[in-house]
């Protein structure tokens, strides 16, 4: 368990932060941008859930819990010894429940025609952000993954690429199942 007895270390002060693993790394590092970035989609659906309907909401809350998880997750690197303790890891049942409420909420929309523009309802425009922030921290890991020497875990990738999908259905369940969606109509205003 995470004990927080003081806020400020001043260990950062010198444009470091350390990693699970205790390892100092830039704060610009890509890791570091990575889980950064997951926070911030994390903050978005702290913002949707302020709007949300109760089922939706439990959804979202499971997902802030995970993404917590994914932070650690990524927050640990794989290095070429095992580290002391077993590091907390994105699972495959992670991405499994949220295909599933994927599932559940899909169920109930009408088929689109158009693309979506971000907004209608204040749920479905916090949705329609944390979707964008979600989908910049999986550009970044992925990008992350490229790199020689950094490994993120198959599971982590698809939990981002899975939890993007997710915050699309559930914008659009969020406008009423899709009855309050703001639809693109290509050249409208030329």
């Amino acid at each position: 368990m995470v004990t927080l007895n003081r806020i400020y270390t001043r260990t950062g002060d010198k444009g470091t932060t350390a990693l699970a693993s205790g390892e100092r790394r830039s704060k610009a590092d890509l890791r570091v941008e990575t889980y950064g970035t997951v926070d911030e989609t994390n903050a978005c659906i702290g913002l949707a859930r302020l709007h949300a309907e109760p089922r939706l909401d439990a959804m979202l809350a499971a997902i802030q819990n995970d993404l917590f998880d994914l932070g650690a997750d990524l927050a640990t690197p794989e290095g070429p010894e095992p580290p002391a303790y077993e590091p907390l890891r994105v699972v495959a049942a992670q991405v499994k429940r949220v295909e599933s409420d994927i599932d559940a909420l899909n169920a109930d929309l009408a088929p689109l025609k158009s693309f979506v523009l971000p907004g209608g309802s204040p749920a479905a425009a916090a949705l329609h952000l944390a979707r964008t922030v979600c989908r910049r921290a999986e550009r970044l890991a992925v990008a992350l993954a490229a790199i020689e020497g950094e490994r993120i875990s198959p599971e982590a990738l698809q939990y981002l690429n899975r939890l993007s999908d997710f915050l699309f259905v559930a914008s659009r369940s969020a406008n009423a199942n899709g009855a309050q969606d703001v639809l693109w109509v290509p050249g409208k205003n030329r």
